[in-house]
């Protein structure tokens, strides 16, 4: 930071007679404390975000930003392109950009349909780097239904020249220019083959692809850099190779992957070799690569991460991935890794200024300290989803606590159970040795020491994790307490074993349920009411692709279908009431519905094993009031979109487009002020290829001020290739200041295979706009089931039947209660009779006599 040297030469000037040293020391300490409060400051503003090794979802459109993976880690990518194209569209192709900057490669399997699927290398024939089939979808000839072309990113790479010959007749192209060079990205070509995807009841493909991620620069193994060995150069990505190691990966981050022709920084901070602390980059560099007891080096991680993110907070899931921090020394950015370290210098009492006051906290508060750590990391066993380590706990620590004290911290980043679980144990052992101190130090030791140091003080370890310097070069020391212990092996149990999920079961093994039946039963209601029912069973599956399971029954010895489904497959068991009689004997059978869907086939046919029991009547009577209500919802309909429209609506409804046909309209009017009396008399003939209609319309009306009134009567015949319908229909309406009353008269005959053949119906309504009255009759003749029959309904508050004669009384139905003076009945079927004060009770379905006194 230019500005904090500035500042420190004008200071030194002052005080120290422009002193190099004093320049320095004092501009990385400015430098070092604008950093730590503008690092807090963002901090507080930012929202916490998720980084792992996984990126879940597919990617579309331009405005997805820069990204790419330093490690390795499973990924769906960002879909560029797709073309379909030979007879039938049997053939398609996608292009999915992985990352930005050059690649190392995939591994040999990917996931589909919730499986891992190795990849099977072929030769090369394009400028892919590698090709690849899928075991599986290969046939007998060794032709591959799914193909996989990758493309490593390098630069200059080149075409993927076949998929600019195959798009080339299409409106959609890959061009030849269309190199992608500095991007990783794959070409997937599908043959729709129907062994793989058709007969096997398989879909389109959703391919999470695993990519061996960055080339990335090590120092170490570059003999230009003093340390390094090899012949790596920063200049030169073709000399970088791939790695997992933490501390490569942060050092990468802070040079940034940088743009190939404009050389702008897409990723990362962008800083140079000369503003890093390469010192500290080598320590750490070889502490992740230490192998530990179990033969597995230290430390390891993977990252996804894009141009969009904070650079806080990437480097801290690399800090967290080697349990370390990170740090600015003397203006250079550093790290300093989780490892033990030989302390450079003891402080002594002597060392310490006691004119200057210092702050010590030996321990933290109990609100700072947690005694029981969870946390999860990526599980490539899992199929790279979330797994839980094993909680660190020590019952001694809750015990000093006085309460259980539980937080979680979650490592998404390493994919490595044991070291997961060893870096949770270092963050706990780290947060229970919790000691903090600001001390000031003479100038002695403050300058023979530096950040990232460890030191002895009052028989402690102490890492020195910030170096301060004011204008008087007063130096301070602010020390976190530290242990070798921390990083002890002992006693830390290896992560948690994943077992790989289940396969789920092929689909194409199930084209339906397997031991289906049927069987007849009873639905048990109150008052002893009872209903048939059938009862079906099967085993239930262990297909998630199964989404129902679907029934097709009827009375045996008939043709009409009914049919009902289970939407719980897993259950194995399901009844139903629908379209279920009394007295029968029922056969059915059963398919499955999928997601996605596949070929499926019914199992045969089975039949109960004796009849269905005795319906009581009030289910029976419930159905029939279902249907009749229906039915009449359906009239008041018909009432509304024939008296509702204005007269010109409904003489616009009329068109003669793509028709033959002719209007002939007579008009009678009236009109004086807003008076209005009206008589429009249409008559319409249309004919087309498929239908020819006949109608005839004549609308009165008569209306003023507030009152109004209209008839409104239509004849209609129509005949297309399937039905024809003749119908008559008068509607009357009268208002008057918002109270109102209407009458719809409707006689129809239609022949066609199924439905209403006839129906005569008269509606009735009356009323104002905050409530009205409806009442109104039918009478059909209708086919159901290739059975004709025959039905008329009733809509009154009270219904009666009257033979004119004082001196028999009417049959009346008045509030839900059928009321008769003299019954002459031959058999009464019944589940209950009881008497009307409620102390006689016959129970016909149990066979019981109860009476109360």
């Amino acid at each position: 930071m230019a500005i904090f040297t500035g500042i420190a030469t004008a200071i030194a000037g002052a005080l120290f007679g422009g002193s190099a040293l004093a320049t320095s020391l004092i501009g990385g300490a400015l430098a070092f404390g604008a950093k730590f409060a503008i690092g807090k400051i963002q901090a507080a503003k930012q929202v916490k975000q998720k980084h792992t090794a996984v990126q879940g979802e597919i990617q579309f459109g331009g405005d997805v930003p820069v990204g790419t993976l330093f490690g390795g880690g499973k990924t769906k990518g960002q879909r560029a392109f797709y073309a379909k194209w030979d007879k039938g569209n049997k053939r398609n192709a996608e292009v999915f950009i992985l990352a930005n900057g050059w690649c190392d490669g995939l591994e040999p399997y990917v996931y589909m349909y919730g499986e891992k699927y190795t990849l099977v290398a072929q030769a090369t024939i394009g400028n892919e780097v590698a090709r690849y089939g899928v075991q599986g979808f290969i046939d007998g000839d060794g032709n591959s239904a799914i193909e996989i072309r990758f493309y490593d990113g390098r630069p200059g790479q080149g075409v993927d020249q076949r998929l600019v010959d195959v798009t080339a007749t299409l409106g959609n192209k890959w061009k030849a220019t269309s190199k992608l060079s500095g991007m990783c990205y794959v070409v997937v070509e599908r043959y729709y083959h129907l062994e793989f995807f058709r007969d096997a009841g398989k879909g389109k493909p959703d391919i999470d692809f695993v990519l061996r991620g960055l080339r990335e620069y090590d120092p170490r193994k570059d003999s230009t850099v003093a340390g390094g060995s090899g012949t790596q150069r920063l200049n030169d990505p073709a000399t970088w190779v791939h790695t997992k190691n933490p501390a490569v990966h942060r050092l990468n981050y802070q040079l940034g992957l940088r743009a190939l022709v404009s050389g702008r920084t897409l990723i990362g901070e962008g800083k140079s070799l000369g503003q890093i602390d390469l010192a500290t980059y080598f320590v750490a560099m070889n502490v992740c690569d230490t192998l530990r007891a179990n033969g597995k080096k230290t430390y390891e991680c993977s990252l996804f991460v894009s141009g969009d993110d904070d650079h806080t907070e990437v480097l801290k899931q690399f800090d967290d991935a080697m349990a370390g921090y990170g740090l600015n020394r003397r203006g250079l950015s550093g790290v300093i890794p989780g490892a033990p370290q030989i302390p450079v210098k003891d402080l002594t009492a002597a060392d310490i200024p006691i004119d200057r006051a210092k702050d010590v906290q030996f321990r933290p508060s109990a609100f700072e300290r947690f005694n029981h750590l969870s946390g999860q990391f990526t599980s490539i066993e899992s199929m790279w989803n979330p797994e839980s380590l094993k909680p660190v706990y020590v019952n001694a620590d809750i015990a000093a606590d006085g309460r259980n004290r539980q937080t979680s911290v979650d490592f998404l980043q390493v994919t490595d159970p044991d070291i997961a679980q060893y870096l949770l144990n270092i963050r706990y052992r780290q947060n229970r040795m919790g000691g903090k101190a600001t001390v000031p130090v003479s100038r002695r030791f403050g300058l023979a020491v530096q950040e990232g140091e460890w030191i002895t003080w009052r028989g402690k370890s102490w890492l020195i994790s910030e170096w301060r310097a004011d204008e008087r070069l007063r130096i301070t020391l602010v020390l976190s307490e530290t242990s070798a212990e921390i990083y002890d092996d002992d006693g830390i149990e290896p992560g948690p074993i994943v077992i790989p999920p289940t396969p789920p079961i092929n689909p194409s093994l199930l084209s339906t349920v397997q031991n289906f039946n049927v069987a007849v039963g009873m639905i048990n209601g109150a008052q002893g009411y009872d209903t048939p029912a059938l009862l079906f069973t099967w085993t239930p599956p262990d297909d998630p692709t199964i989404t129902a399971v679907r029934f097709v029954y009827q009375i045996e010895g008939t043709t009409e279908l009914f049919e009902d489904q289970c939407t719980s497959p897993e259950d194995g068991l399901f009844r139903t009431t629908k379209n279920v009689v009394s007295g029968k004997v029922y056969n059915a059978r059963a398919t499955i519905t999928t997601v996605p869907d596949r070929l499926r086939t019914f199992t045969p046919w089975v039949t109960t094993a004796q009849p269905t029991g005795l319906q009581t009547l009030l289910t029976g009577l419930q159905q029939l009031q279902d249907d009749a209500l229906n039915r009449f919802k359906e009239l008041q309909q018909e009432m509304d979109d024939y008296l509702r429209p204005t007269v010109q609506q409904i003489l616009d409804a009329f068109s003669l487009e793509g028709a033959v046909g002719q209007v002939q309209r007579q008009e009678l009017r009236a009109e004086l002020g807003n008076a209005l009396a009206q008589i429009i008399e249409e008559r319409r003939v249309r004919v087309s290829e498929t239908e020819a209609l006949a109608q005839s319309i004549t609308i009165l009306t008569a209306s003023i001020a507030t009152t109004a009134a209209r008839v409104i009567s239509e004849e209609t015949a129509r005949a297309n290739a399937d039905s024809a319908l003749a119908s008559s229909i008068t509607g009357v309406s009268a208002d008057v200041n918002g109270r109102f009353a209407e009458g719809l008269v409707k006689f129809e005959a239609v022949s066609a295979p199924t439905g209403v053949d006839a129906r005569f119906s008269v509606m009735l309504r009356a009323g104002t706009s905050e409530s009205f009255k409806v009442s109104g009759f039918f009478v059909e003749l209708y086919t159901e089931g290739g059975v004709q029959k025959s039905r008329m309904a009733v809509q009154a508050d009270q219904f009666l039947v009257t033979s004119g004669n004082s001196r028999h009384y009417p049959l009346v139905f008045e509030n839900g209660e059928l009321k008769l003076a003299i019954a002459n009945i031959g058999t009464v079927n019944a589940g209950l009779l009881q008497s009307l004060n409620g102390k006689m009770k016959i129970d016909l379905n149990n066979g019981t006599i109860e009476i109360l006194s």
